[in-house]
């Protein structure tokens, strides 16, 4: 069965079909630019485009980055901040919205690195932002958001996401040391048994993951970028209880 996701990012909004059993792309992915500014309407058309695209009537699956509860937006950290209190499951036609990073999350735990791993896995985004989605063995925790976590008087994210490591125009050994510090303070938190790192910096995890050194495992994503969209379709055909609180 193949069900349509969309993953919605502060730079890019990425869809593609999913073959929801085998957790693969069964169709190039479309990519097209965030609006800026990232308002509910502009972001709504682009969604339709890339439904048009695919000339899909089927289920969609779409996530969000900021906490979603019960379809609507609670936090909008990343993209205009008029999207706090929007019914996104409306106003996307009635499609299946959830976290970004808990929809990332999920298709890691069924077709990646955290498949069949027991204890606290967690699965953190870094891209834009930071997201974070948090499994104890095997279920969800959902809307953590985890990027907001104080580090020196400054989310997280600011410190440690890849638009801060571009914005200061640090090297990949140096933004390291940020991460590492970040990943320090989620490890004293958290006492994971697996971290896995996803969104855009997977793809290069060659050029900074070495240079970080934890006492917890940490691997790339297998599913690297696209496990956001594997994970929104996974949710329409199939929704997780937690993910959608």
């Amino acid at each position: 069965m193949d069900v349509l996701g969309i993953d919605i990012g502060g730079s890019g909004i990425k869809g593609a079909p999913v073959d929801i059993a085998a957790g693969k792309l069964t169709r190039e992915r479309l990519r097209i630019p965030t609006p800026q500014p990232a308002k509910p309407g502009p972001v709504a058309e682009v969604v339709a485009r890339i439904v048009d695209h695919f000339s899909w009537t089927g289920p969609v699956g779409v996530t969000f980055p900021g906490v979603v509860r019960d379809g609507v937006v609670m936090t909008a950290a990343n993209v205009h901040h008029s999207w706090i209190g929007v019914d996104a499951a409306e106003l996307f036609g009635g499609a299946t919205v959830l976290n970004d990073a808990d929809a990332a999350g999920l298709a890691e735990m069924a077709f990646g690195e955290g498949r069949g791993r027991r204890g606290t896995v967690l699965m953190l985004t870094i891209g834009t932002g930071i997201g974070s989605a948090l499994f104890t063995e095997g279920v969800l925790v959902p809307n953590t958001e985890l990027g907001h976590l104080q580090l020196k008087g400054k989310d997280a994210e600011h410190r440690a996401s890849d638009r801060a490591r571009e914005e200061s125009e640090l090297s990949w050994e140096k933004w390291a040391a940020r991460v590492e510090e970040y990943l320090r303070h989620v490890e004293m938190l958290f006492s994971p048994s697996l971290i896995v790192v996803g969104g855009g910096v997977s793809k290069k995890s060659g050029k900074w993951l070495p240079h970080v050194h934890i006492d917890t495992p940490i691997v790339p994503a297998l599913l690297q970028n696209e496990a956001g969209i594997i994970g929104a379709a996974q949710m329409a055909a199939a929704p997780h209880p937690a993910a959608t609180r």
